[in-house]
């Protein structure tokens, strides 16, 4: 049904709203869509009530006689009109916020095919943590997280060894899912990525999936959807990097620790 709709509205040329953000994800087509049905909507709306009230203007303005109509209303036209506002409503909700909302949470890519990104939100900047060439984690224990040891690693643990941390910068491939671990290291940030439609509460204690195929390479900023503290604007400079394969296996090679995991700091 949504294809039909888009398809309907390409014909009779009515995408005015063409002026949004890079999409960058597979997400995107579909919220995008989305919304601009309900600016249709809304645009309906404005364009009824507007002429209904120039209406009144018209038919009850000061130059007309004043006499009462003890009769009111004689018939249903705003019944109607009422209960198709509800209808348009209801096939939004039901047959495209909620199959929307299904599709972007239905299940977890597996590690196996997908990129693992582990993200650690802190006043006042984005700690990541990428699980380097191996694929693989270094195990993380709560009563490990210190202002050294933003992700709570066991520095013993073999499959950490590769393990790359950085502070506001990450890099992902194009094409292939990325799973990003959001958490908080102290109060409630949102970690919200325009240009891939992602926006999720970052809470201390839990650590929350959330899921996308890049689709478009580029440079992208990361923002804070939550106020956060005094240096909430500071949490704009967080950048978000889609490579090509060749670039994103660059990238590896040059930032795998020569020497082991290494404490990552944080932001004072």
């Amino acid at each position: 049904m949504i294809d039909t709709l888009t398809e309907i509205i390409r014909l009779f040329n009515l995408d005015w709203m063409s002026h949004l953000p890079v999409a960058a994800s597979d997400r995107a087509a579909d919220l995008d869509n989305f919304i601009r049905y309900i600016h249709y909507l809304m645009l309906a709306l404005f364009v009824g009530w507007s002429g209904y009230y120039l209406l009144v203007l018209y038919k009850f303005g000061w130059t007309r006689p004043k006499k009462a109509d003890y009769h009111g209303a004689r018939t249903h036209a705003s019944t109607y009109l009422e209960v198709t506002v509800a209808v348009v409503e209801v096939v939004l909700l039901v047959f495209f916020a909620i199959p929307l909302w299904a599709k972007v949470v239905e299940s977890v890519p597996s590690p196996e095919n997908s990129t693992q990104i582990r993200v650690m939100a802190q006043q006042f900047g984005w700690n990541f943590m990428h699980p380097g060439q191996d694929d693989m984690f270094g195990k993380q224990r709560f009563d490990l997280v210190n202002e050294t040891n933003k992700f709570g690693r066991d520095m013993e643990d073999p499959n950490g060894q590769d393990d790359i941390f950085t502070l506001n910068e990450i890099h992902l491939p194009v094409e292939k899912e990325v799973v990003f671990h959001v958490s908080s290291l102290d109060v409630i940030h949102s970690f919200k990525v325009i240009a891939l439609r992602m926006c999720q509460d970052a809470i201390p204690g839990l650590s929350i999936p959330v899921w996308c195929k890049p689709l478009k390479e580029g440079r992208y900023q990361i923002n804070c959807a939550q106020l956060c503290g005094n240096g909430h604007s500071a949490m704009t400079g967080g950048f978000l990097n889609i490579d090509s394969q060749s670039d994103y296996d660059s990238w590896l090679a040059l930032n795998t620790p020569a020497d082991g995991p290494a404490a990552v700091g944080g932001f004072e």
